[in-house]
């Protein structure tokens, strides 16, 4: 099984960037992940935010193909890192190739790409800004990848 995690625009940030390459390491340790960025939208006035969230998604949807699709929403499940663990451990027994983890960008995910998800996960009820997002949830893979192996994490 295969992981590709797929959001619009770079992470700007250069020390959330690091953090970025530091999990995406630990990662492949165990499975080939592979992060996708996407064309931002710009050049459109945030009062667009319905214009903004079709254009991003139209750059998301040349990535999916027969993934298992989860997207990150506040509409979503939320789990403890042990729930998250034995969800992605079902998922790598199955029969699936890739698992693709969408995160949309400031203004979020089109609706349509919501209803393409085989699932929908929350990181919390706390809203987060999205590049923070995309660490949290690289840093939560890496975590269930290390609980599934039996590996110690810091708690």
């Amino acid at each position: 099984m295969k992981i590709k995690i797929i959001w619009p625009g770079k992470t700007k940030d250069k020390n959330l960037k690091s953090l970025e390459q530091y999990y995406l390491k630990k990662i492949n340790q165990f499975i080939s992940c592979q992060v996708i960025e996407t064309k931002e939208a710009k050049g459109i006035k945030e009062k667009f935010i319905e214009k903004i969230k079709e254009k991003e998604s139209q750059a998301l949807e040349n990535y999916l193909q027969d993934n298992y699709i989860i997207c990150l929403t506040e509409k979503g499940e939320e789990m403890t890192s042990f729930e998250f663990a034995k969800f992605l451990e079902k998922l790598s027994i199955s029969s699936l190739k890739e698992i693709a983890f969408i995160i949309g960008g400031y203004a979020g995910l089109d609706e349509r790409i919501i209803k393409r998800a085989n699932f929908l996960l929350s990181l919390s009820k706390m809203t987060f800004p999205h590049e923070l997002s995309r660490i949290i949830l690289l840093e939560q893979i890496y975590r269930a990848l290390s609980i599934i192996r039996g590996r110690k994490y810091a708690k």
